[in-house]
């Protein structure tokens, strides 16, 4: 029997959400400002309604113009905003065609067709991509995740009279540029600045918004629970508890590998044993510092030892850092037949790693002095924060690094920037 999927329908309506559905109507208070920033909790609702909102404005507004979707990639855009949208759209009686090859939606409604361009911003050059193109109005999602030379970019393309911006992001540090150039100077740019909390999606359950507040631990819970803008600062476990998360060594159903890779640096093995995402233990490690052994490894050498790590056994998973590709080469080279790249999004990873610590899912045998060592040492470059980044110091880090590729490798859920959970 073929299932059909069910058509959107709204649910219950937040004031704010309300106020960012209907900001730029004809009565609004603030319907001559340029831009509006719906910034704070994850899963607050501010994606679905500011998304339904932009469309709604453009038709509104404009008769066959162009605009432009905005996300950290086509990928995530895709995912966290084009999907739901064309569910709310389909709902509300507009039409969406869908140029994936070209990146394009065409939407229209009573003979009224606007096209929207997609665009990824996930680095300085992605403002080349932008480039050329006059617009009637952009919506950035997770704009703080995406550099500022794209952003500007793109507001720079609209140039058609009467031409907005729509902006929705969570919070990070309070000397990121979105909020000091942005946020912080709203009312010179004529810019209505929305705060949105988990209360106000009203779709979600109590017991939903309790298990999203139960995830997070330290700034990952004052940025994603509360919404507020808050600096990174000290210890980065410092939810990790000696006494709760070193335990005995354990029996597993299954096992795998995280390999942080160096030539100078260190190199860190980490096993981990699983019987699922709530129940992990580091197993064992391995620990390479050629410096202080006076000997460097060759990539057959760290083979030879990474075999034995495994105990012989080259179907195991293996979570390679990306950057190590002769050292890959060699892996196969030798018969490992389930090597992978790891996923490499450091915040993210660090994020998934402290909710597993925090939710007593993710344990540590006693035996593994190495990366003990290193929760107790790995901490936020503060000089890096005043520039608005997240970026934790790179020392005392391979064995947390090897640990970060292999968890959130295999069961992070990524959906463009923090709103990922965890494979049940």
């Amino acid at each position: 029997m073929t299932k059909r999927r069910s058509a959107f329908t709204w649910g219950p309506i937040s004031k704010k959400q309300m106020q960012l559905l209907t900001w730029w109507r004809e009565g609004s208070p603030y319907a001559d400002y340029d831009m509006i920033a719906a910034e704070g909790s994850i899963r607050s609702g501010k994606t679905v309604v500011g998304s339904f909102s932009f469309v709604d404005w453009a038709h509104t507004t404009f008769d066959s113009q162009e605009f432009a979707l905005c996300g950290k990639t086509i990928k995530s855009l895709r995912r966290n905003v084009v999907t739901p949208l064309k569910k709310v759209l389909s709902g509300r009686g507009y039409k969406v065609k869908d140029n994936k090859s070209d990146n394009e939606l065409r939407i229209s409604k009573n003979g009224n067709e606007s096209l929207f361009y997609l665009f990824g911003g996930k680095d300085e050059a992605s403002q080349d991509l932008i480039q050329g193109v006059t617009l009637a109005g952009i919506f950035f999602d997770e704009a703080a995740l995406q550099p500022e030379s794209f952003v500007n970019q793109g507001i720079g393309r609209c140039s058609v009279d009467g031409s907005k911006m729509w902006f929705n992001c969570n919070p990070g540090s309070p000397f990121h540029w979105f909020k000091t150039d942005y946020i912080d100077k709203a009312e010179e740019k004529r810019m209505l600045v929305l705060h949105f909390e988990l209360d106000d999606n009203m779709t979600i359950s109590k017991a939903i918004k309790d298990r999203y507040k139960r995830m997070f631990t330290g700034v990952f819970y004052q940025r994603y629970i509360l919404g507020l803008w808050v600096m990174a600062s000290g210890i980065i476990y410092d939810c990790f508890n000696s006494s709760k998360h070193v335990k005995e060594k354990q029996e597993f159903n299954k096992y795998a590998v995280g390999v942080d890779y160096g030539i100078a640096n260190p190199t860190a093995f980490v096993k981990l044993g699983y019987n699922s995402v709530k129940d992990m233990q580091v197993v064992d490690e391995y620990y390479h510092n050629g410096r202080e052994t006076k000997k460097q490894k060759t990539d057959s050498e760290y083979a030879d030892d990474l075999e034995k790590f495994c105990g012989g056994d080259k179907t195991m998973t293996v979570i390679l850092d990306p950057s190590a590709l002769s050292f890959k080469v060699e892996l196969r080279r030798r018969g490992f037949t389930n090597v992978r790249d790891a996923k490499n999004s450091v915040l993210d990873g660090i994020r998934f790693v402290a909710s597993a610590l925090h939710e007593d899912r993710l344990s540590i045998a006693k035996h593994c002095t190495n990366i003990l060592k290193e929760f107790m040492a790995y901490i936020w470059d503060e000089k890096r924060q005043c520039k608005g980044e997240d970026v934790p110091i790179k020392s005392h880090d391979h064995a947390l690094d090897a640990l970060r590729y292999l968890i959130y490798t295999l069961f992070g859920r990524s959906t463009g920037g923090i709103n990922n959970e965890f494979r049940l």
